[in-house]
Parts: C-alpha cells; sequence; structure tokens
C-alpha cells in the first residue's frame, strides 16, 4: 500500500499527486492592468454626466457671484456703519444679494449668447444688446424673489433697462475704438493709463513728418545764416569802395598826389 505524502509549500497550492502548482512568475516587462478605484470611478461618472457647456457656463458665473458679493460685503458694512445699524446683518444681506445678482446675470447671460449664436453673437453688437437685456431683467428676477414678491416686476423692468443701457454704451464704445485702430492702427496704445503717459507710440509716416519739419528748421537756418554773411559782406565792400583811393589799391592819399 502506497503512501501520498502531501507536501505543502509556501504558495500554499498542492496538485492531486502532491505537488505543489506553483503559479507563473508575470513578466516584468507586460503591463500590469490597473484595477480602478472606487473614489476614482465616481468622478469619471460626475465627469461624464455632467455636460462641459453647463461647467463652462456655472464657473464663471460662481466667481464673478464671488467678486459681486465680496463688493456686497463692504458696501453692507458701510451702510451699517453709516446708518448705526447691525454691521454684519447688513453686510451679510448685502453680500448674499449682490451674490445672487452677479451670479444670475452672468449665466443669464451666457446662456442667451449661447443661444443667440455662441461665438459669433459674442461679437455682433445686436446680439449682445439682447443678450444683456434678457439677463438683466433674469438678475431683477432673482433680487426680487429675495426682496419680496412685490419687487419682482420693477427689478425685472430697472434692471433689463439696466442691462441695456449699460450694453448700449459698451457697443458704442468698441464702436469708436474699432474706427479709430482702423485710422491710425499702429498709433493705438491698449490701456486706460497710456493716454496720461507722457511717451507717446509714433508710427513710420508720423516719425518722417517730423523728422522732414526738423530738417526744414534747419534749412530755414541755414538760409538765415547764409543771408546775414551776405549783407556783412555788402556791407563790407560798401565800406571798402567809399573810403578814397580804395579801388586803385593805393595807401596813398589823394591830397598828397
Amino acid at each position: 500500500m502506497k503512501r501520498i505524502v502531501l507536501e505543502q509549500h509556501h504558495d500554499g497550492t498542492i496538485d492531486s499527486q502532491g505537488h505543489s502548482a506553483t503559479p507563473a512568475s508575470p513578466n516584468p516587462e507586460q503591463p500590469q492592468p490597473r484595477t480602478p478605484t472606487p473614489s476614482s470611478s465616481r468622478q469619471q461618472r460626475q465627469r461624464q454626466t455632467i455636460p462641459p457647456e453647463l461647467i463652462e457656463i456655472v464657473v464663471p458665473s460662481l466667481k464673478v457671484g464671488a467678486a459681486a458679493g465680496a463688493c456686497g460685503i463692504f458696501a453692507g458694512a458701510t451702510a451699517g456703519i453709516i446708518r448705526s445699524a447691525p454691521t454684519v446683518l447688513f453686510s451679510a444681506f448685502a453680500g448674499v444679494q449682490w451674490f445672487t445678482l452677479g451670479f444670475s446675470y452672468y449665466g443669464a447671460r451666457q446662456v442667451a449668447l449661447n443661444y443667440f449664436g455662441g461665438r459669433e453673437a459674442e461679437t455682433a453688437p445686436r446680439d449682445k444688446l439682447k443678450a444683456s437685456t434678457v439677463a438683466g431683467g433674469f438678475a431683477g428676477l432673482s433680487g426680487g424673489l429675495l426682496r419680496g414678491p412685490r419687487n419682482i416686476l420693477p427689478g425685472i423692468l430697472m434692471f433689463s433697462l439696466y442691462g441695456a443701457g449699460g450694453q448700449t454704451v459698451l457697443n458704442w464704445m468698441d464702436a469708436k475704438r474699432a474706427a479709430r485702430a482702423a485710422e491710425s492702427p499702429s498709433t493705438q496704445s491698449n490701456g486706460f493709463w497710456s493716454r496720461w503717459s507722457p511717451l507717446k507710440r509714433l508710427s513710420d509716416q508720423d516719425y518722417e513728418k517730423i523728422l522732414e519739419e526738423r530738417l526744414l528748421g534747419v534749412e530755414a537756418d541755414i538760409a538765415m545764416v547764409d543771408d546775414h554773411i551776405r549783407e556783412l559782406l555788402e556791407s563790407e565792400k560798401k565800406a571798402k569802395g567809399g573810403s578814397p583811393g580804395a579801388d586803385k589799391g593805393s595807401s596813398v592819399p589823394p591830397d598828397r598826389e
């Protein structure tokens, strides 16, 4: 009767005949497949579910709303100090209200621009005017909901007028700037403070005009000097011609001849 001895190796696997079945060593050059972690798979699902157009609208709107809310906090605190009222309450309410106005206005304007044509609407003055008007009305609606139902219609009307008026002014400024750039594109400088700068950017034509003016000035000075020299020579000739014996070249006075 044969006695079968089952030897257990370090990996703990034993075949039917008593020999251990060692697994094949993995090839170090062959990349091992990565098992996705639950957190990474969850993030990928969230990215797939959220459309990129919504992200492009919401994230900038949050930034604009945060900047407006910060300004509202300072404005509310200033108003509370002037009125001798609770500063924290005034600043918190003003911050929330300004954040809502900035977020709703910018987000509604981006949605309206995308609806009117996207990138092409951002350069069309009429589309920008319509988008700003609609965004102003939506911001007035949001602000009216915070202040009470009675303020909804006045808020929509006033903020629509504000949006349309502000965009009209911006369109006029853009048209004026484009006309100036078309007339002299090389002499236009960017920035607000460049108007008060003592330095001025010149084009090649302006520089040539300046050089021509300076050259004409130098030529005029040379002509004046030539005239002055000519006058001095003529006066010297007259002085020599008036003295007796100057034409003959004799140094003897005429009374001694």
